[in-house]
């Protein structure tokens, strides 16, 4: 029998005869290696093998098991239990991975002037002013909107859309608990050393407050890393956009404060 790590509640027991039983060791490695894959892990199975056994004996069952015996082995192969050990370790495992283990280091820097040349969609454009690239390509119509706000502001000095050609990305965690890449929107740079990476959205989904939370954290970090430059962050959703309608970027900046506390 086994239980849902959520509520703890047994949900049944199996019991089946003994026949073609597999060794427990060829199912935990089964396991380590499955979530070595889908984690892209390359190292580190000697470590997992005994975490994924210990889980196995003590935690995913509602008592402890005995893993020789063949009725274990057997419960192990339904799929709410498989599930649920997998699924566990990955949400661990990224969990580790991204947290903050000491202070911040800057190992490269990315000049958008030295962006090399790439092809982009035939879609909507916008010929801007203030921008180092001679297109502004939006993902949305909003996007654009949002461009043509930007090289209308005279309180900056200039900006750009974050293509994937510019590279700047960030890890994270999203909503299934695997590490994905992150691109913000734009890249505004104002007087005083300042920049500020703007993330606009039309719709939130359920990665928004991952990428945003992610997002202020590196914010932190690379402004405890240098002194130089001063980088800020600011979230504007359509719907507010369109009902303020800001003028200058410094009154976005006063008005959009979601996922700054």
């Amino acid at each position: 029998m086994f239980r849902d790590i959520t509520s703890g509640e047994v949900t049944h027991t199996t019991i089946l005869d003994t026949a073609g039983i597999a060794d427990y060791r060829s199912v935990i490695g089964y396991f380590v290696q499955t979530i070595m894959k889908e984690l892209r892990l390359f190292s580190g199975y000697d470590v997992l093998y005994g975490k994924v056994k210990n889980f196995i004996q003590h935690e995913l069952f509602a008592q402890d098991v005995d893993l020789e015996h063949p009725n274990t082995l057997r419960n192990l192969s339904e799929l709410e239990a498989t599930k649920t050990l997998i699924e566990t370790f990955k949400k661990a495992v990224n969990a580790l991975t991204v947290k903050d283990k000491g202070d911040a280091e800057i190992r490269d820097t990315i000049k958008l002037r030295k962006t090399r040349p790439f092809v982009v969609k035939d879609q909507g454009y916008l010929m801007p002013q203030k921008s180092v690239f001679n297109r502004i390509i939006g993902d949305s119509h909003f996007e654009l909107v949002f461009a043509g706000f930007l090289d209308k502001c005279g309180d900056i000095i200039s900006y750009a859309k974050n293509y994937l050609a510019v590279n700047f990305k960030l890890d994270y965690v999203n909503a299934d608990g695997d590490i994905s890449n992150y691109y913000p929107d734009f890249i505004v740079k104002l007087p005083g050393n300042k920049v500020v990476i703007v993330e606009t959205k039309g719709q939130e989904d359920l990665d928004v407050p991952l990428k945003m939370a992610r997002l202020k954290q590196w914010c932190e970090d690379i402004n405890k890393a240098q002194n130089q430059t001063i980088f800020d962050f600011v979230f504007v959703d359509q719907q507010g956009f369109e009902k303020y309608q800001p003028k200058l970027f410094k009154e976005l900046l006063a008005e959009f404060r979601k996922y700054k506390n």
